[in-house]
């Protein structure tokens, strides 16, 4: 048994003085106590704020290694789907050593961040001709290693890429690193499952375009009844093809037609009727939410108020991984419906606040989708956890009402000192333990693919 002494932490009922946590031998919470006194072989937490720590609930790890790469103005419209282009030939020339080194480096800096838990919605299954690899879970184990290098938590979304589009056409060249059926789904899902036990492991279809109606029930139930996640809805010419060929947009129909509840997490969910929005609150899934990949790609704005006046769950992820930076995440999700609704403290319900009601609900809402019980400094939570610099904070607001405001529309991430993940402290110092080697790995792959892959 360890144990951690903050003079402040922020407990499910609120931030609390003198604070006590002892963290088991498997890396869970056994026991929180207030008003408490530092025992001998303690570790004393001096100058920090104790909070828990945030789970990342959408990356494609891989993309970190093309940040900055697609920021040129072509001739034409640029869009998500000239980004999708640009994508399709990086990814092409990457090896499974390749896809390890970036993940790694990915995890680091989400470590980094303050985050300590990702959801990898993992779909570079195969080789660059769509030819299964030895060992059909190659890719999937080498997201699981780079996890246990950066110790980083870890839940593996395997995805389901089926077809071209809503109209049933092949997978293109460039897609088909991607493709499954249901039986080499299945096959994968398996193999990966035996190399995944230190891992949540769910299930992910990819779209309504990429996954015909017929799968996704088989897919959401038959394969452990563990986490679901789709991209829904981020593309306004993706919410067209699917009304088109489905007679209703992508949110509606599939609140009509799969069991969604609060084992899945929507991804995106960006372009949504009232009613839409409104209904998928009611399920109570996780919208999972990607501000600044969001705001890079062009996708568009989520409907936050009317989605939280509806009772909805959300939580954030790095998607892209253009930038990773968990505080950027919360503020660019408050500022872009301050844009859209023309007012100010949108995502907060009630009076207090809005930093503080942003970050926990993406803690309660990233742990769930994630499958994992985190998000809350509470025996039987993982001991995922984050030390802040009590310096960035403290001297400039009066009282622990704004200590997150300042957080997170002020200080950002440079105040993240310590994170545990399932309380193995992983960053020290604002500095992951092993950067300097994850670092080099990373670099070497970055120059390797610049030249090409030579």
């Amino acid at each position: 048994m360890t144990a951690l002494f903050a003079d402040w932490a922020l407990l499910p009922q609120g931030w609390c003085a003198n604070v006590r946590v002892e963290i088991d031998a498997v890396g869970r919470i056994a026991s929180v106590s207030t008003d408490s006194h530092a025992q001998t072989g303690d570790t004393r937490l001096a100058n920090r704020l104790l909070i828990p720590a945030l789970s990342n609930l959408h990356s494609h790890a891989f993309q970190r290694a093309m940040a900055g790469h697609a920021e040129k103005k072509a001739s034409g419209e640029d869009s998500f789907w000239t980004w999708r282009e640009a994508m399709y030939g990086f990814l092409g020339q990457l090896t499974p050593e390749d896809v390890e080194a970036i993940a790694a480096f990915a995890y680091m800096e989400m470590l980094e961040a303050g985050f300590s838990a990702i959801g990898e919605f993992h779909y570079l299954h195969h080789r660059p001709d769509g030819g299964s690899y030895d060992d059909p879970a190659e890719m999937a184990q080498r997201i699981i290693a780079a996890a246990q290098t950066s110790g980083i938590g870890m839940t593996l979304l395997p995805v389901l890429y089926a077809q071209g589009g809503v109209d049933g056409r092949a997978l293109n060249d460039r897609q088909r690193r991607f493709g499954c059926d249901m039986d080499r789904y299945a096959t994968l899902h398996g193999a990966i499952k035996h190399s995944a036990a230190d891992s949540v492991l769910g299930v992910a279809a990819h779209s309504l375009r990429a996954v015909p109606p017929a799968m996704l029930t088989p897919l959401a139930s038959d394969f452990g009844g563990g986490p679901v996640h789709i991209h829904i809805a981020e593309q306004v010419a993706e919410v067209a093809d699917v009304q088109a060929a489905y007679g209703a947009r992508p949110v509606a129909w599939l609140l009509d037609n799969a069991d969604v509840d609060p084992r899945w997490c929507l991804v995106h969910a960006t372009h949504m009727q009232p009613e839409e929005t409104i209904a998928l609150a009611k399920t109570r899934a996780v919208a999972g939410l990607c501000p600044i990949t969001e705001g890079n790609l062009g996708d568009g704005i989520f409907d936050g108020w009317r989605f939280l006046e509806a009772g909805g769950r959300y939580g954030i992820g790095s998607d892209s991984n253009v930038r990773i930076d968990l505080t950027e995440e919360l503020r660019v999700l408050e500022y872009s419906q301050r844009f859209q609704d023309r007012h100010r403290t949108v995502m907060r319900r009630d009076p207090g606040s809005v930093g503080q009601a942003l970050y926990q609900a993406a803690a309660q809402g990233g742990a769930q989708a994630l499958g994992r019980q985190a998000g809350r400094i509470e025996p039987g939570a993982w001991a995922d956890l984050t030390a802040l610099e009590a310096d960035e904070i403290l001297p400039f607001v009066p009282g622990h009402q704004e200590w997150l405001d300042h957080y997170v529309f002020v200080a950002g991430d440079r105040a993240v000192r310590t994170v545990w993940s399932a309380g193995r402290m992983m960053v020290q110092d604002g500095r992951h333990i092993h950067r300097a080697k994850i670092a080099h790995a990373f670099k070497q792959t970055v120059a390797h693919l610049m030249e090409g892959g030579s």
